[in-house]
This record gives structure tokens, sequence and C-alpha cells, in this order.
């Protein structure tokens, strides 16, 4: 399937090289512009008010979900799930867009969801399953998503 920016999948998530080119050539030809940005986006996130890192990530999971930027979603999924956060809250967090965002921005949130935990062989399922830690997931492709 082929979307309008041209890019292969599910709203260009199967196209990982091109978002990483491009922010390669974004960091090089503008990196104090980028580290400025990642140093505001720090500060926001641990500093900017009491909430725990757990439902910060929860909270960038439902909004990366309304907004639609897969890449990002699957981003914060990951780190949600590496400041221990359960696939069951993951989940709830993608649920709640529906009433507010739409049904059809929640389905696709949730399909991102089974699809990371497929690719990292976890897909168990997720509400009720008798497995409830992310006990399953590999602890490489955490390590990779930094905090």
């Amino acid at each position: 399937m082929q979307d309008d920016m041209g890019m292969n999948g599910i709203d260009g998530i199967d196209n990982v090289d091109t978002i990483e080119q491009n922010l390669r050539y974004f960091t090089e030809a503008h990196g104090d512009i980028y580290e400025a940005y990642e140093k505001y986006g720090e500060l926001v996130h641990n500093q900017g008010g009491p909430l725990e890192a757990k439902t910060r990530w929860l909270i960038k999971v439902a909004l990366s979900t309304e907004s639609q930027y897969p890449y990002a979603l699957r981003t914060h999924i990951l780190k949600a799930l590496k400041s221990g956060c359960t696939r069951e809250e993951i989940e709830h967090a993608i649920l709640l867009v529906a009433p507010s965002a739409g049904f059809p921005k929640m389905m696709t949130g949730i399909l991102i969801l089974r699809d990371l935990l497929e690719e990292q062989g976890d897909l168990t399922q997720l509400s009720g399953g008798p497995e409830k830690s992310r006990n399953g997931l590999d602890d490489n492709i955490l390590n990779l998503v930094k905090l």
C-alpha cells in the first residue's frame, strides 16, 4: 500500500530508513536547531510538572495516536514500555483517543501497537491475557530507545 507521500505501509511505518535519513540530514544541516529542540523537549518532559514518567509517556502515546504520527507513536510506545508501562496501560491510552478524536485513529493506534509487539515476538492477548508485563519484549530494542 502506498500513501500520499509515496511511502509504503501504514502511513510510512515501513519506511523507517527514509525517516532516519531525513533526520540525519536535518541534524547535520541544522544541528543547533535540533539540539535546542531536543533540550526543550527534555526540559518539558522532565521538569515541566509533577507527572510521573509512566504517565507522561502514556500521554505522549495518546497524543501521537491522535496526531497520526506512526513513527512517533512507535517511539513513544517503546519509551512507555521502557519506563515500566504495561501493554494494557498503553492500549488503554490508545483506546481513550476514540471518544475525542475518532474510532479510526484509535484503530490505527491499536494496529501500530499490535504490529510493534508482533515484531518483538510478544503478541499475547492484550486485554485480559495471562501475560501482563513487558518481559517478552526484546530488551535490546528497548535499550535503543533513549528516555
